[in-house]
């Protein structure tokens, strides 16, 4: 991505936050993001929590923990996307273990995407891969599906 077009999608991010139809105050998400993040939920996630997110990958019947259903984010956390802790939760983040021991750590995959300013909900920005933004933004669109 050139560096006119990820600033310009930088400032689109930030120039469009607004309170989330969840409850949360994140940044809103526009539907190239999603797409986006569909692609790369595709790419990596797919195989265990399944193409729809329902925690029925191909690779799930083997694992001795099934995967999390993922369309029940919000509905797991009384309503809200907790946008903060699914992207910390897919990045590996401050996990000492990942999900008992099958969950991988996409952070430095993702991290070399370009950045763009985030407000989780805490009224403070903070740098975050635009990667990782775009597949919470795409968990956070099947919500309830």
């Amino acid at each position: 991505m050139n560096r006119p077009f990820a600033a310009l999608s930088a400032g689109l991010l930030i120039g469009l936050a607004a309170c989330s139809p969840t409850g949360s105050n994140v940044a809103a998400l526009v539907a190239p993001e999603v797409a986006h993040g569909k692609a790369l939920y595709d790419k990596h996630c797919a195989t265990c929590h399944g193409p729809g997110g329902k925690g029925d990958g191909a690779a799930a019947e083997g694992m001795a923990r099934r995967p999390a259903d993922l369309t029940r984010i919000a509905a797991r956390n009384g309503g809200s996307f907790p946008l903060a802790q699914v992207m910390s939760t897919i990045d590996g983040y401050n996990r000492k273990k990942p999900h008992g021991s099958s969950m991988p750590a996409w952070g430095a995959e993702l991290a070399a995407s370009p950045q763009v300013m985030v407000d989780t909900g805490d009224g403070v920005p903070v740098p975050t891969p635009s990667s990782l933004l775009a597949v919470a933004a795409y968990l956070r669109s099947i919500q309830g599906s």
